[in-house]
């Protein structure tokens, strides 16, 4: 079954880490990503830019609304994410605890609804 693992973290942690923090996260998040390719477990994942340049889009009787930013405010947003391939939802939640902002924000864990590709 695929998981998403959705990366949340305040980012203005980023913005105040030192750069030699900042590198050794970077660092962390590279290895983690090279073991979970080794593993099998990788499908996809990406960086996410910052919030700032987020647009909500909506449509409301029949007319796009689209407006800056993030469509709620919060302390944490979401940063990144990756998709994995997992046995079960216990083995997304170990890969999930082992991804270095873990230790920083959260790491949200969703299953992913697969459907029938034509």
């Amino acid at each position: 079954m695929q998981y998403l693992l959705l990366i949340y973290n305040a980012e203005s942690q980023w913005k105040t880490m030192s750069e030699a923090d900042g590198a050794k996260m970077l660092q962390e998040f590279g290895e983690f990503t090279k073991s979970i390719i080794a593993s099998g477990n990788y499908v996809g994942g990406n960086r996410l830019h910052d919030v700032a340049s987020a647009t909500t889009v909506r449509v409301r009787e029949g007319k796009k609304l689209a407006t800056d930013g993030p469509f709620a405010e919060t302390k944490e947003q979401l940063g990144g994410y990756y998709l994995i391939q997992a046995d079960d939802l216990d083995q997304a939640a170990a890969i999930a605890a082992r991804i270095p902002a873990a230790r920083v924000g959260s790491i949200e864990v969703r299953p992913v609804w697969e459907t029938a590709r034509p």
